[in-house]
């Protein structure tokens, strides 16, 4: 079955950075748009990023434009957000997700 796996969060201080990864597995990566969400405390599901299947196209929310880049290794299986200029407001907890599937989510918190 669909299996996504996230890891790479942490705490970071305001403008650090940090990459999240989402292994995935049970069905045809290279074939799957991708997508970032994440979930702030006390919020609703936001989302942040999509990426085609080819890794040709990548869209993202206003609100991380020019400081996060989505990717993927379509030979590894693998997703990866690099965030940089991290925010306290982008603190929350990041899912990679396939259609309706989602992982269990890595926490990153921005703090000081």
């Amino acid at each position: 079955q669909v299996q996504l796996v996230e890891s790479g969060g942490g705490l970071v201080q305001p403008g650090g950075s940090l990459r999240l990864s989402c292994a995935t597995s049970g069905f045809t990566f290279s074939n799957y748009l991708m997508n970032w969400v994440r979930q702030a405390p006390g919020k609703g599901l936001e989302w942040v990023s999509g990426i085609t299947g080819d890794g040709g196209s990548v869209k993202y929310a206003d609100s991380v434009r020019g400081r996060f880049t989505t990717y993927r290794d379509n030979a590894k299986k693998m997703l990866y957000l690099r965030m940089s200029s991290l925010k306290l407001e982008d603190t929350g907890v990041y899912y990679c997700s396939m259609g309706s599937a989602r992982g269990q989510g890595t926490q990153v918190t921005v703090s000081s």
